[in-house]
């Protein structure tokens, strides 16, 4: 018995749902005390990796040249450039703008769905770099959201029991 050679089309078919296919996405925080930890994380994911890094710097001088995965994308936060709590007409504090940065990412990107469409999430690893003040309320607003204690990661010394 013989069997058609596959087509044109049906391999494009074939690569559109490997894409599609659900992957480890990475959610990678830090500051700029931990950015010498930043680049050895980064140096370990594989080439293929996907996700997102924000940083969070006290001005835009410290932001540096950092490679990255080509499909994860760095966000640098100068807290410089940004205000404290709405209204309040104060500097932004350290480790706020980390914060509001990756609940708002998590909020779209981790979002609660129904099963169905969880099975197409693909699994987050995430890990955290930055100071305490970031790291506790991420931790917390993650676990709200439902991201398995297990795949977060953040500094023994802080105690946050992950």
């Amino acid at each position: 018995m013989t069997y058609p050679a596959p087509t044109a089309t049906s391999i494009r078919a074939q690569r559109r749902a490997s894409r599609r296919r659900p992957r480890a996405q990475h959610l990678v925080t830090a500051d700029e005390n931990s950015l010498v930890e930043l680049e050895a994380l980064i140096a370990t994911l594989p080439l293929c990796a996907t996700g997102r890094v924000f940083v969070e710097v006290a001005d835009a001088d410290q932001i540096a040249a950092i490679a990255v995965p080509p499909r994860m994308t760095i966000t640098w936060l100068p807290r410089a450039s940004r205000s404290g709590e709405p209204g309040s007409s104060r500097r932004c504090a350290t480790g706020a703008a980390l914060t509001r940065a990756v609940t708002a990412w998590a909020d779209e990107m981790l979002c609660d769905a129904d099963e169905d469409a969880q099975r197409d999430t693909p699994e987050t690893h995430v890990t955290l770099l930055g100071g305490y003040l970031g790291t506790a309320d991420i931790v917390d607003h993650l676990k709200d959201l439902g991201v398995d204690p297990a795949a977060i990661h953040a500094p023994e010394r802080y105690g946050l029991s992950v």
